[in-house]
């Protein structure tokens, strides 16, 4: 058994989706607001953050039934729900179930950055037999990768509605890229002026009972581990990439190596939604992925390039596995450190959390977002 060191027990700014906690010492209570600008501690004693290591954690887990157990199983729980202006869209209730998955857990760190751009959204039940993951990796501002947050599920929703209405035989590919291009003009209309600079990539995964799409947009990545091997289910959209660099040079655009391969020496992803200043070089148009479900399928890694940039695939899956399996664990002070209940009970929020600790040992200063289904 291998035992990881606790490096979040340091005084932390910890963030649940767009709740925030605030937390001075380990045997404090921590209190929650809605005000990022309120420094407040539930007992009302005011202080000043010292350090910031913004931590978002979503902790659900949902256990499999089958047609001969009780539609009110007491196994089949919610444990956590992340609060959100659109959690009407997904079914979370005490006694959810599903068949698509049985846990999945997910954590967004800040890293070495200054302000926090990266967002994730979870929607269990979107569709009958469907749950919907995303991780939105922002640039140049938090405000377009918020915004797929809270709508690209919608967007989806309708568009399913509008080109498949009996949500039979829907064509994955065609929904994904109509959804992309509306989510990419509601940002505009919403922001404006303002995504002329800020824009965001996104790696989505609509899990089924059969099958798994993934529908990318940038350079966040989703990985399935089958059989014990990983499979990449996206490519990452990086301006160098052959087929990118002659779209973008068809375009009338350049691909300048500033400190990496950059679009006009900018943007070091060569899609995103959002960045108006550099379409048409930088498009919203996903890549989308329809993969049948084995038997074989062990989980899904869905994460932001702060992990993929120091973490290959393989290293990433084999380091999941082992935590899922409880051989690696979290110590303090040289003995096994066993968190809140949450963390005990839902193993893929434990290997979220351990895996973005795995990239910030070996060198991520980037936002590390995480999703394992």
């Amino acid at each position: 058994m291998t035992l990881m060191p606790d490096i979040s027990s340091t005084n932390a700014n910890v963030v649940v989706t767009n709740y925030k906690c605030y937390k001075k010492k380990r045997n404090q209570n921590i209190g929650v607001t809605n005000d990022d600008n309120d420094e407040k501690t539930r007992n009302g004693e005011e202080y000043r953050e010292k350090k910031e290591i913004v931590v978002s954690m979503l902790f659900t887990m949902s256990k499999t039934t089958s047609h001969h157990q009780q539609q009110h199983s007491e196994n089949s729980v919610v444990l956590t729900r992340t609060p959100s202006n659109v959690d009407e869209v997904s079914k979370e209730t005490e006694d959810l179930q599903s068949i698509t998955r049985y846990s999945h857990g997910s954590i967004s760190l800040i890293g070495g950055r200054r302000q926090m751009k990266d967002a994730l959204s979870v929607k269990l039940d979107l569709l009958t037999n469907y749950d919907f993951f995303g991780v939105y990796d922002g640039h140049g501002g938090s405000c377009v990768a918020h915004a797929c947050r809270d709508l690209l599920h919608k967007v989806l929703m309708e568009v399913i509605l509008e080109e498949d209405g009996k949500f039979e035989e829907i064509n994955w590919a065609k929904v994904m890229m109509t959804s992309f291009y509306k989510m990419d003009k509601e940002v505009n209309r919403i922001n404006g002026a303002e995504v002329a600079t800020i824009g965001s990539t996104i790696v989505v995964a609509v899990v089924g009972k059969e099958e798994v799409i993934v529908a990318n947009c940038g350079d966040s990545r989703a990985v399935l581990s089958r059989g014990g091997v990983a499979l990449a289910l996206s490519n990452d959209h990086k301006p160098d990439r052959p087929d990118e660099l002659e779209r973008i040079e068809k375009s009338g655009g350049k691909v300048i190596n500033w400190n990496g391969h950059r679009v006009l020496g900018v943007l070091a992803t060569s899609r995103s939604i959002g960045d108006n200043y550099l379409k048409p070089y930088v498009i919203p148009e996903p890549k989308v992925t329809v993969s049948k479900r084995t038997d074989g399928d062990e989980f899904l890694i869905l994460a932001s390039d702060g992990l993929w940039d120091v973490v290959p695939n393989d290293v990433a899956c084999d380091f999941t596995r082992k935590c899922l399996n409880g051989q690696i664990r979290r110590c303090k002070n040289g003995s096994e450190h066993s968190q809140n209940k949450v963390m005990k009970e839902n193993v893929a929020a434990k290997a979220a959390t351990l895996l973005a600790e795995l990239a910030i040992s070996r060198g991520s200063t980037d936002s590390i977002s995480i999703i394992i289904v």
